[in-house]
């Protein structure tokens, strides 16, 4: 069975600030996007990843992934303007594939254990994504900031990636979406609105997308408490 992943990081990472790109900044000494590729890299389950970046990027990061001299092939792929744009890149550039695998390029501390279990309900079911339940009590609000209700907590889950699905689905998914002019919060979301089942995967908390100056220090922490064992 071919699974190839797509890795888009082709965001500014404006909330992060500063003038280097999110997925460049190290934690541990290493980009962050280094340590999301080692983790696709030593899955067996993963025949191949595509990592999708700004077009400006693409020599870097070739020389990057030349670098660290990862065992799967990993294909640089120039990315979109939006983070839709961009995993349509990287689906229209899939030739040979059963399953299609999205993740984000600064969620670096996904683990084999999710891709696997991923990978296996995908197969039977079509489409999955990992998500956790959520902790906190989540409100409705109106444009004024008013609030209209309070959600059933055991229902919401907070969603991550990696984000799983049969090559077919995924491909009309996105071939719908972009003839009707429509934009999703999430690649499920495409595949939701064909009326297709997704089936959701719990993951990690620790699973978390590094976005923030404060998700920087979260992150140095839940590494050294990795590394430590």
């Amino acid at each position: 069975m071919n699974v190839i992943a797509l890795i888009p990081a082709a965001g500014a990472g404006k909330r992060m600030g500063g003038e280097r790109n999110k997925q460049y900044l190290e934690i541990g000494g290493k980009p962050i996007l280094a340590h999301t590729l080692e983790v696709f890299d030593g899955c067996d389950a993963i025949s191949e990843v595509y990592l999708i970046v700004p077009e400006e990027d693409c020599a870097y990061c070739c020389d990057l992934v030349d670098g660290i001299r990862f065992t799967k092939p990993i294909r640089v792929i120039s990315g979109g303007k939006e983070r839709q744009d961009s995993v349509k890149n990287g689906i229209d550039a899939i030739y040979n594939c059963d399953i299609v695998m999205v993740h984000d390029g600064v969620r670096p501390f996904v683990t084999e254990d999710i891709i696997n279990r991923s990978v296996e309900e995908t197969v039977g079911c079509g489409a999955t994504v990992v998500a956790v339940p959520a902790k906190d009590t989540i409100k409705s609000v109106d444009e004024e900031g008013n609030i209209i209700e309070t959600l059933e907590r055991k229902k919401l889950w907070q969603v991550q990636t990696p984000q799983t699905f049969k090559y077919e689905i995924i491909k009309e998914a996105f071939d719908k979406a972009y003839k009707d002019g429509f934009y999703g919060t999430d690649d499920a979301s495409l595949v939701e609105r064909m009326g297709h089942k997704v089936r959701i995967i719990e993951g990690s908390y620790q699973n978390i997308k590094i976005t923030t100056p404060e998700d920087m220090i979260i992150a140095e922490a839940i590494l050294k408490s990795r590394q430590a064992g």
